[in-house]
């Protein structure tokens, strides 16, 4: 089960903070819905190299500050 949960209106704000720092990610890559965050964290992990704690921490840390560009 995946660590956070993510609203479909989160993650339209977040998804411009993912894409902005990580500018190799395709929008199939982020592709989401609601309920559906394990299947993003798996595919995050696998393109950005990186294992679950940091993807994990990038996302929670970028829900935080929603409202600003700090990811």
């Amino acid at each position: 089960m995946a660590e956070i949960s993510i609203s479909n209106s989160e993650w339209d704000r977040l998804k411009v903070k993912v894409k902005r720092k990580y500018n190799h990610l395709s929008d199939q890559d982020l592709a989401y819905q609601q309920g559906q965050e394990e299947e993003l964290i798996t595919r995050l992990m696998a393109r950005l190299n990186r294992k679950r704690e940091y993807v994990v921490f990038t996302l929670k840390k970028g829900m935080l500050h929603l409202e600003t560009n700090r990811l």
